[in-house]
């Protein structure tokens, strides 16, 4: 299997809006490359646009653990959190995304949001 067309297919499928074809080509190339953080996070946004959120938080702490520093898996950890109606543990990934990235009005009102339905709203 040629993985980078692959890859690249399923990018094609996901920006065409078909995030479960997207997941179900990415799945296997995660498998044969489980470091590759950028295919692991493309198969993470895929499941939560098709809410697998499941899946998708599993992904999602797997690149979370393997680079803290990763604001963009923090946030979108914290949004598939909030979709799962797990507002307490979604603040704590919302809080360090937008401590790392203040300047990003996505994860700011993603805080702001879990923030007053957790009761700390302003």
């Amino acid at each position: 299997m040629d993985l980078l067309a692959e890859y690249r297919r399923a990018t094609m499928f996901f920006e065409a809006g078909d995030a479960t074809g997207a997941a179900r080509l990415l799945e296997p190339i995660v498998e044969a490359e489980p470091g590759n953080s950028s295919v692991r996070q493309l198969l993470a946004r895929a499941y939560f646009q098709s809410a697998q959120l499941n899946r998708a938080e599993e992904q999602l702490r797997e690149l979370v653990d393997r680079d803290p520093s990763d604001h963009y898996a923090h946030h979108v950890l914290g949004r598939t959190l909030e979709r799962m109606n797990r507002h307490a543990d979604a603040l704590r990934h919302l809080r360090i995304a937008a401590a790392m990235y203040s300047t990003n009005d996505d994860y700011t009102t993603a805080l702001r949001r879990v923030e007053t339905r957790v009761g700390l709203g302003r």
